[in-house]
Protein backbone atom coordinates (compact mmCIF):
# COMPACT_ATOMS: atom_id res chain seq x y z
CA UNK A 1 0.00 0.00 0.00
CA UNK A 2 1.38 3.38 -0.87
CA UNK A 3 0.12 6.66 -0.34
CA UNK A 4 0.99 9.95 -2.10
CA UNK A 5 0.67 12.75 -0.32
CA UNK A 6 2.39 15.35 -2.94
CA UNK A 7 -0.80 16.93 -4.37
CA UNK A 8 -1.87 17.79 -1.24
CA UNK A 9 1.02 20.15 -0.65
CA UNK A 10 0.50 23.67 -0.11
CA UNK A 11 3.24 24.42 -2.81
CA UNK A 12 0.63 22.54 -5.29
CA UNK A 13 -2.97 22.63 -4.10
CA UNK A 14 -5.06 25.58 -2.03
CA UNK A 15 -6.29 24.42 0.35
CA UNK A 16 -3.02 22.78 0.90
CA UNK A 17 -0.63 21.51 3.64
CA UNK A 18 2.96 23.38 3.95
CA UNK A 19 6.00 20.59 4.71
CA UNK A 20 6.36 23.01 8.10
CA UNK A 21 2.88 22.43 9.03
CA UNK A 22 3.26 18.24 8.52
CA UNK A 23 6.29 18.12 10.24
CA UNK A 24 4.05 20.03 13.37
CA UNK A 25 1.54 17.54 12.71
CA UNK A 26 3.65 14.88 12.57
CA UNK A 27 4.58 15.27 16.48
CA UNK A 28 0.86 15.29 17.76
CA UNK A 29 0.70 12.03 15.37
CA UNK A 30 2.81 10.18 17.60
CA UNK A 31 1.12 11.42 20.82
CA UNK A 32 -2.34 9.80 18.71
CA UNK A 33 -0.23 6.84 18.21
CA UNK A 34 0.36 5.86 22.00
CA UNK A 35 -3.09 6.19 22.47
CA UNK A 36 -4.24 4.01 20.00
CA UNK A 37 -1.78 1.61 20.92
CA UNK A 38 -2.75 1.62 24.46
CA UNK A 39 -6.48 1.13 23.32
CA UNK A 40 -4.96 -1.57 21.15
CA UNK A 41 -3.44 -3.17 24.19
CA UNK A 42 -5.93 -2.83 26.57
CA UNK A 43 -8.51 -3.85 23.95
CA UNK A 44 -10.50 -0.68 24.51
CA UNK A 45 -13.59 -0.59 22.92
CA UNK A 46 -13.22 0.72 19.46
CA UNK A 47 -9.86 0.76 19.68
CA UNK A 48 -9.72 -3.65 19.39
CA UNK A 49 -11.03 -2.76 15.99
CA UNK A 50 -7.66 -2.89 14.89
CA UNK A 51 -7.00 -6.21 16.57
CA UNK A 52 -9.31 -7.80 14.21
CA UNK A 53 -6.55 -9.75 11.68
CA UNK A 54 -4.87 -11.07 14.53
CA UNK A 55 -8.29 -11.79 16.50
CA UNK A 56 -10.44 -12.94 13.49
CA UNK A 57 -9.89 -16.61 13.08
CA UNK A 58 -10.74 -17.69 9.89
CA UNK A 59 -11.22 -21.56 9.87
CA UNK A 60 -13.24 -21.13 12.84
CA UNK A 61 -15.39 -19.04 10.46
CA UNK A 62 -15.32 -21.51 7.51
CA UNK A 63 -15.70 -24.04 9.92
CA UNK A 64 -18.99 -22.47 11.44
CA UNK A 65 -20.74 -22.16 8.23
CA UNK A 66 -20.12 -25.70 7.00
CA UNK A 67 -23.64 -27.29 7.20
CA UNK A 68 -24.40 -24.18 4.07
CA UNK A 69 -21.00 -24.15 2.49
CA UNK A 70 -21.23 -23.84 -1.01
CA UNK A 71 -24.34 -22.05 -1.94
CA UNK A 72 -24.91 -20.64 -4.89
CA UNK A 73 -26.10 -17.42 -3.81
CA UNK A 74 -25.81 -15.30 0.14
CA UNK A 75 -28.23 -12.94 1.13
CA UNK A 76 -26.94 -10.48 3.93
CA UNK A 77 -29.94 -8.90 5.74
CA UNK A 78 -28.22 -5.92 7.56
CA UNK A 79 -28.08 -2.36 7.49
CA UNK A 80 -24.99 -0.09 7.37
CA UNK A 81 -21.98 -1.80 9.05
CA UNK A 82 -23.36 -4.87 9.21
CA UNK A 83 -23.83 -5.03 5.34
CA UNK A 84 -21.33 -2.63 4.29
CA UNK A 85 -18.57 -4.75 4.60
CA UNK A 86 -19.84 -7.98 3.09
CA UNK A 87 -20.24 -5.78 0.27
CA UNK A 88 -17.19 -4.51 -0.28
CA UNK A 89 -15.43 -6.90 0.28
CA UNK A 90 -17.70 -9.42 -1.99
CA UNK A 91 -17.72 -7.25 -5.00
CA UNK A 92 -13.83 -6.78 -5.08
CA UNK A 93 -13.52 -10.47 -5.40
CA UNK A 94 -15.61 -10.54 -8.09
CA UNK A 95 -18.43 -12.38 -6.62
CA UNK A 96 -21.63 -10.75 -7.69
CA UNK A 97 -23.65 -13.66 -5.74
CA UNK A 98 -23.53 -12.14 -2.71
CA UNK A 99 -26.42 -9.71 -2.42
CA UNK A 100 -27.71 -7.64 0.27
CA UNK A 101 -31.00 -6.38 1.66
CA UNK A 102 -30.21 -3.30 3.42
CA UNK A 103 -32.91 -1.15 3.20
CA UNK A 104 -36.32 -1.34 3.89
CA UNK A 105 -38.08 0.16 0.62
CA UNK A 106 -40.61 -2.55 -0.26
CA UNK A 107 -40.12 -2.33 -4.25
CA UNK A 108 -36.25 -3.24 -3.61
CA UNK A 109 -37.18 -6.03 -1.32
CA UNK A 110 -39.71 -7.90 -2.90
CA UNK A 111 -38.06 -7.42 -6.22
CA UNK A 112 -34.79 -9.19 -5.05
CA UNK A 113 -36.52 -12.07 -2.98
CA UNK A 114 -38.56 -12.32 -6.17
CA UNK A 115 -35.44 -13.06 -8.48
CA UNK A 116 -33.66 -15.59 -6.55
CA UNK A 117 -33.68 -19.13 -6.20
CA UNK A 118 -34.42 -19.52 -2.98
CA UNK A 119 -33.39 -22.92 -2.11
CA UNK A 120 -30.04 -22.28 -3.59
CA UNK A 121 -29.91 -19.45 -1.14
CA UNK A 122 -28.55 -18.54 1.85
CA UNK A 123 -29.58 -16.17 4.38
CA UNK A 124 -27.32 -14.32 6.37
CA UNK A 125 -28.80 -12.06 8.80
CA UNK A 126 -26.82 -9.77 11.00
CA UNK A 127 -27.32 -7.70 13.90
CA UNK A 128 -25.48 -7.44 17.40
CA UNK A 129 -28.30 -6.41 19.38
CA UNK A 130 -30.64 -8.58 17.22
CA UNK A 131 -33.02 -5.82 17.74
CA UNK A 132 -32.04 -3.63 15.10
CA UNK A 133 -35.92 -2.82 13.45
CA UNK A 134 -34.62 -2.52 9.41
CA UNK A 135 -32.61 -5.86 9.65
CA UNK A 136 -35.74 -7.62 11.52
CA UNK A 137 -38.62 -6.56 9.35
CA UNK A 138 -35.87 -7.53 5.91
CA UNK A 139 -35.91 -10.71 8.02
CA UNK A 140 -39.18 -11.61 8.99
CA UNK A 141 -40.63 -11.13 5.40
CA UNK A 142 -37.51 -13.14 3.63
CA UNK A 143 -38.48 -15.81 6.21
CA UNK A 144 -41.91 -15.92 5.27
CA UNK A 145 -40.94 -15.80 1.35
CA UNK A 146 -39.05 -18.64 2.23
CA UNK A 147 -41.56 -20.84 3.49
CA UNK A 148 -44.30 -19.06 0.40
CA UNK A 149 -41.09 -20.78 -1.75
CA UNK A 150 -42.00 -24.38 0.62
CA UNK A 151 -38.45 -23.95 1.27
CA UNK A 152 -37.45 -24.76 4.63
CA UNK A 153 -35.57 -21.66 6.10
CA UNK A 154 -33.54 -23.13 9.25
CA UNK A 155 -31.69 -25.42 6.96
CA UNK A 156 -30.53 -21.92 4.56
CA UNK A 157 -29.74 -19.54 7.39
CA UNK A 158 -27.15 -18.06 9.46
CA UNK A 159 -27.14 -15.59 12.29
CA UNK A 160 -24.15 -13.10 13.07
CA UNK A 161 -25.16 -11.48 16.30
CA UNK A 162 -24.00 -11.04 19.76
CA UNK A 163 -24.11 -13.26 22.98
CA UNK A 164 -27.82 -12.35 23.58
CA UNK A 165 -30.78 -11.54 22.27
CA UNK A 166 -33.84 -12.40 19.93
CA UNK A 167 -31.60 -13.44 17.06
CA UNK A 168 -29.05 -15.61 19.85
CA UNK A 169 -32.48 -16.97 20.94
CA UNK A 170 -33.32 -17.74 17.45
CA UNK A 171 -30.33 -19.36 17.05
CA UNK A 172 -30.51 -21.25 19.72
CA UNK A 173 -33.92 -22.64 19.44
CA UNK A 174 -33.58 -24.12 15.43
CA UNK A 175 -29.93 -24.97 15.79
CA UNK A 176 -28.70 -22.55 13.54
CA UNK A 177 -25.63 -21.84 12.96
CA UNK A 178 -24.78 -18.99 14.76
CA UNK A 179 -21.34 -16.51 14.90
CA UNK A 180 -20.47 -13.98 17.19
CA UNK A 181 -20.10 -10.19 16.61
CA UNK A 182 -16.57 -9.59 18.21
CA UNK A 183 -16.87 -7.14 21.67
CA UNK A 184 -15.87 -3.42 21.70
CA UNK A 185 -16.02 -3.02 17.95
CA UNK A 186 -18.48 -0.79 16.57
CA UNK A 187 -20.38 -2.03 13.04
CA UNK A 188 -18.58 0.01 10.79
CA UNK A 189 -15.13 -1.26 12.15
CA UNK A 190 -16.20 -5.10 11.90
CA UNK A 191 -15.85 -5.62 8.12
CA UNK A 192 -12.71 -7.87 8.91
CA UNK A 193 -14.50 -9.92 11.57
CA UNK A 194 -17.26 -12.74 11.20
CA UNK A 195 -19.88 -9.70 10.50
CA UNK A 196 -17.92 -9.06 6.84
CA UNK A 197 -16.45 -12.53 6.37
CA UNK A 198 -19.42 -14.94 6.81
CA UNK A 199 -20.92 -14.60 2.97
CA UNK A 200 -17.25 -15.20 1.52
CA UNK A 201 -16.60 -18.08 3.63
CA UNK A 202 -20.46 -19.73 2.33
CA UNK A 203 -19.58 -18.72 -0.87
CA UNK A 204 -16.54 -20.99 -0.48
CA UNK A 205 -14.06 -18.21 -1.00
CA UNK A 206 -10.33 -18.19 0.80
CA UNK A 207 -11.29 -15.82 3.61
CA UNK A 208 -7.48 -15.57 4.93
CA UNK A 209 -5.62 -13.36 2.35
CA UNK A 210 -8.11 -10.65 3.48
CA UNK A 211 -6.99 -10.76 7.02
CA UNK A 212 -3.11 -11.53 5.69
CA UNK A 213 -3.60 -7.77 3.72
CA UNK A 214 -4.86 -6.12 6.50
CA UNK A 215 -2.29 -7.36 9.08
CA UNK A 216 0.17 -6.07 6.48
CA UNK A 217 -0.98 -2.32 7.32
CA UNK A 218 -0.98 -3.36 11.12
CA UNK A 219 2.34 -2.44 12.11
CA UNK A 220 1.94 0.81 13.41
CA UNK A 221 4.54 3.61 13.52
CA UNK A 222 3.90 6.41 15.46
CA UNK A 223 5.10 8.91 12.27
CA UNK A 224 2.60 10.01 9.22
CA UNK A 225 5.77 9.67 7.52
CA UNK A 226 6.07 5.93 7.95
CA UNK A 227 2.63 4.64 8.40
CA UNK A 228 0.29 4.97 5.38
CA UNK A 229 -2.92 5.16 6.90
CA UNK A 230 -1.43 7.99 9.97
CA UNK A 231 -0.68 9.41 6.37
CA UNK A 232 -4.09 9.37 5.11
CA UNK A 233 -5.85 10.64 8.00
CA UNK A 234 -3.81 13.26 9.21
CA UNK A 235 -3.48 14.80 5.64
CA UNK A 236 -7.47 14.90 5.43
CA UNK A 237 -7.52 16.43 8.84
CA UNK A 238 -5.11 19.18 7.95
CA UNK A 239 -6.85 19.80 4.98
CA UNK A 240 -10.42 19.71 6.73
CA UNK A 241 -9.15 22.62 8.74
CA UNK A 242 -7.77 24.56 6.06
CA UNK A 243 -11.20 24.61 4.27
CA UNK A 244 -11.53 20.84 2.56
CA UNK A 245 -14.78 19.88 4.49
CA UNK A 246 -15.83 17.61 1.75
CA UNK A 247 -13.90 14.27 1.07
CA UNK A 248 -14.57 13.31 -2.32
CA UNK A 249 -13.81 9.38 -2.26
CA UNK A 250 -12.80 8.47 -5.92
CA UNK A 251 -11.79 4.68 -6.58
CA UNK A 252 -10.76 3.77 -10.43
CA UNK A 253 -11.83 0.15 -10.21
CA UNK A 254 -15.20 -0.86 -10.20
CA UNK A 255 -14.80 -3.71 -8.17
CA UNK A 256 -14.42 -0.44 -5.26
CA UNK A 257 -17.61 0.94 -5.79
CA UNK A 258 -18.76 -0.36 -3.01
CA UNK A 259 -15.75 0.22 -1.09
CA UNK A 260 -16.81 4.01 -1.18
CA UNK A 261 -20.09 3.40 -0.01
CA UNK A 262 -18.35 1.50 2.91
CA UNK A 263 -15.63 4.29 3.50
CA UNK A 264 -18.66 7.08 3.11
CA UNK A 265 -20.32 5.57 6.87
CA UNK A 266 -16.87 4.91 8.21
CA UNK A 267 -16.01 8.77 7.56
CA UNK A 268 -19.04 10.71 8.29
CA UNK A 269 -20.26 8.20 11.18
CA UNK A 270 -17.35 8.54 12.85
CA UNK A 271 -15.98 11.97 12.36
CA UNK A 272 -19.10 13.91 12.08
CA UNK A 273 -19.54 15.20 15.67
CA UNK A 274 -19.09 18.61 17.26
CA UNK A 275 -19.66 20.57 14.15
CA UNK A 276 -16.48 18.98 13.06
CA UNK A 277 -15.78 16.33 10.25
CA UNK A 278 -14.92 16.15 7.04
CA UNK A 279 -18.44 15.01 4.52
CA UNK A 280 -17.43 12.38 2.22
CA UNK A 281 -18.96 12.28 -0.58
CA UNK A 282 -18.72 9.20 -3.26
CA UNK A 283 -17.80 8.72 -6.81
CA UNK A 284 -16.18 6.41 -9.18
CA UNK A 285 -13.21 6.71 -11.73
CA UNK A 286 -13.84 6.80 -14.98
CA UNK A 287 -17.74 7.49 -14.86
CA UNK A 288 -17.66 10.08 -12.87
CA UNK A 289 -14.90 12.37 -14.72
CA UNK A 290 -18.19 13.14 -16.75
CA UNK A 291 -20.41 14.13 -13.71
CA UNK A 292 -18.88 15.40 -10.81
CA UNK A 293 -15.07 16.19 -12.00
CA UNK A 294 -16.02 19.85 -13.11
CA UNK A 295 -17.50 20.78 -9.35
CA UNK A 296 -14.18 18.96 -7.69
CA UNK A 297 -12.11 21.17 -10.16
CA UNK A 298 -13.93 24.23 -10.79
CA UNK A 299 -16.46 24.50 -8.07
CA UNK A 300 -15.70 25.75 -4.34
CA UNK A 301 -12.14 25.07 -3.23
CA UNK A 302 -13.49 23.15 -0.38
CA UNK A 303 -13.35 19.38 -1.53
CA UNK A 304 -10.19 16.88 -1.15
CA UNK A 305 -10.31 14.38 -3.78
CA UNK A 306 -9.24 10.50 -2.85
CA UNK A 307 -7.94 8.14 -5.92
CA UNK A 308 -7.77 4.66 -5.43
CA UNK A 309 -6.18 2.27 -8.12
CA UNK A 310 -4.79 -1.14 -8.14
CA UNK A 311 -1.15 -1.04 -9.42
CA UNK A 312 -2.21 -4.34 -11.61
CA UNK A 313 -5.23 -4.99 -13.60
CA UNK A 314 -7.19 -7.38 -15.94
CA UNK A 315 -6.11 -6.60 -19.90
CA UNK A 316 -8.31 -6.13 -22.52
CA UNK A 317 -7.02 -5.25 -25.63
CA UNK A 318 -9.10 -2.79 -27.50
CA UNK A 319 -9.73 -3.47 -31.11
CA UNK A 320 -7.99 -1.73 -33.85
CA UNK A 321 -10.66 0.66 -36.12
CA UNK A 322 -10.73 2.38 -39.38
CA UNK A 323 -12.37 5.17 -37.90
CA UNK A 324 -9.36 8.07 -37.76
CA UNK A 325 -10.81 10.23 -34.96
CA UNK A 326 -10.72 6.62 -32.86
CA UNK A 327 -7.63 5.22 -34.05
CA UNK A 328 -5.38 6.42 -31.31
CA UNK A 329 -6.99 3.80 -29.55
CA UNK A 330 -6.30 0.36 -31.25
CA UNK A 331 -3.73 -1.48 -30.43
CA UNK A 332 -4.18 -0.25 -26.38
CA UNK A 333 -5.91 -2.12 -23.90
CA UNK A 334 -9.17 -1.21 -21.37
CA UNK A 335 -6.40 -1.17 -18.53
CA UNK A 336 -3.96 1.38 -20.26
CA UNK A 337 -7.12 3.78 -20.73
CA UNK A 338 -8.65 3.76 -16.91
CA UNK A 339 -4.92 4.20 -16.45
CA UNK A 340 -4.48 7.13 -18.43
CA UNK A 341 -7.93 8.45 -17.47
CA UNK A 342 -6.75 8.53 -14.25
CA UNK A 343 -3.31 10.19 -14.30
CA UNK A 344 -5.05 12.96 -16.46
CA UNK A 345 -7.91 13.40 -13.56
CA UNK A 346 -5.36 13.91 -11.06
CA UNK A 347 -3.29 16.36 -12.91
CA UNK A 348 -6.03 18.28 -14.20
CA UNK A 349 -7.19 18.94 -10.28
CA UNK A 350 -2.99 19.80 -9.18
CA UNK A 351 -3.58 22.06 -12.52
CA UNK A 352 -5.87 23.93 -10.98
CA UNK A 353 -4.51 24.21 -7.92
CA UNK A 354 -6.97 21.56 -5.94
CA UNK A 355 -5.68 19.23 -3.19
CA UNK A 356 -5.74 15.03 -3.75
CA UNK A 357 -4.16 12.23 -2.33
CA UNK A 358 -3.53 9.03 -4.46
CA UNK A 359 -3.57 5.68 -2.93
CA UNK A 360 -2.45 2.52 -4.24
CA UNK A 361 -3.00 -0.96 -3.97
CA UNK A 362 -0.80 -3.72 -5.57
CA UNK A 363 -4.28 -5.63 -7.00
CA UNK A 364 -7.82 -5.36 -6.30
CA UNK A 365 -8.39 -9.42 -4.73
CA UNK A 366 -8.72 -10.46 -1.25
CA UNK A 367 -4.90 -9.35 0.14
CA UNK A 368 -5.42 -6.08 -1.35
CA UNK A 369 -9.24 -4.86 0.29
CA UNK A 370 -8.16 -6.24 3.30
CA UNK A 371 -4.98 -3.78 3.62
CA UNK A 372 -6.97 -1.05 1.72
CA UNK A 373 -9.90 -1.64 4.54
CA UNK A 374 -7.53 -1.60 7.73
CA UNK A 375 -5.50 1.39 6.33
CA UNK A 376 -8.53 3.17 6.41
CA UNK A 377 -10.02 2.47 9.34
CA UNK A 378 -6.64 3.28 11.57
CA UNK A 379 -6.78 6.68 9.08
CA UNK A 380 -10.54 7.42 10.55
CA UNK A 381 -9.00 6.28 14.30
CA UNK A 382 -6.62 8.55 14.16
CA UNK A 383 -8.17 11.50 12.48
CA UNK A 384 -10.38 11.00 15.30
CA UNK A 385 -7.90 11.52 17.60
CA UNK A 386 -6.52 14.61 16.07
CA UNK A 387 -10.36 16.48 16.13
CA UNK A 388 -10.95 14.99 19.67
CA UNK A 389 -13.72 13.57 18.92
CA UNK A 390 -15.42 10.36 20.03
CA UNK A 391 -14.65 8.28 17.13
CA UNK A 392 -16.52 5.12 17.64
CA UNK A 393 -20.16 6.19 19.00
CA UNK A 394 -22.86 7.56 16.64
CA UNK A 395 -25.24 9.37 18.54
CA UNK A 396 -26.98 11.13 16.16
CA UNK A 397 -27.51 7.75 14.58
CA UNK A 398 -29.15 6.16 17.65
CA UNK A 399 -31.65 9.44 18.21
CA UNK A 400 -33.41 8.52 14.51
CA UNK A 401 -33.22 4.83 15.78
CA UNK A 402 -35.59 5.97 18.97
CA UNK A 403 -37.92 8.24 16.62
CA UNK A 404 -38.45 5.39 14.62
CA UNK A 405 -39.24 3.11 16.99
CA UNK A 406 -41.91 5.51 18.84
CA UNK A 407 -43.49 6.43 14.94
CA UNK A 408 -44.07 2.49 14.73
CA UNK A 409 -44.62 1.49 18.22
CA UNK A 410 -45.06 3.65 21.67
CA UNK A 411 -44.13 6.66 21.49
CA UNK A 412 -41.41 8.52 23.37
CA UNK A 413 -39.45 11.68 23.37
CA UNK A 414 -37.98 11.57 19.96
CA UNK A 415 -40.83 10.48 18.16
CA UNK A 416 -43.26 13.33 19.82
CA UNK A 417 -40.43 16.02 18.07
CA UNK A 418 -41.43 14.87 14.25
CA UNK A 419 -44.84 16.72 15.15
CA UNK A 420 -43.34 19.44 15.43
CA UNK A 421 -42.15 19.74 11.78
CA UNK A 422 -42.26 23.08 10.70
CA UNK A 423 -44.30 22.77 7.33
CA UNK A 424 -44.35 25.51 4.64
CA UNK A 425 -45.89 23.40 1.61
CA UNK A 426 -46.33 24.20 -1.90
CA UNK A 427 -48.53 22.42 -4.61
Amino acid sequence: MKIDIGNALADVASPGVSRAALDRLDDRVEACHDRIERGRRDDEFGYAALNLPETTDPEAITEAVDPVAGAEYVLVVGIGGSALGAATLAEALGDSRVLTLDNVDPREVSEVLSLLPLDETVLNVVSRSGTTAETLANFLVARAAFEEADVDWTDRTVVTTGDSGPLRDLADDHDLPALRVPDGVPGRFSALSSVGLVPLAVRGHDIAPILDGARDAADLSGSLYETPGYAYGAVAYALDARGAAVNAMLPYAESLDSFGEWFAQLWAESLGKDGLGQLPARALGATDQHSQLQRYRAGPANTLVTFVRPRERTSLPIPETDVDDLAYLGGTGMDDLIDAEFEATEASLAAANRPSVRVELDRVDGRGIGELLYTMEVACVLAGELYGVETFTQPAVEWGKNATRGLIGESNEESAAVAEKTRLVVE
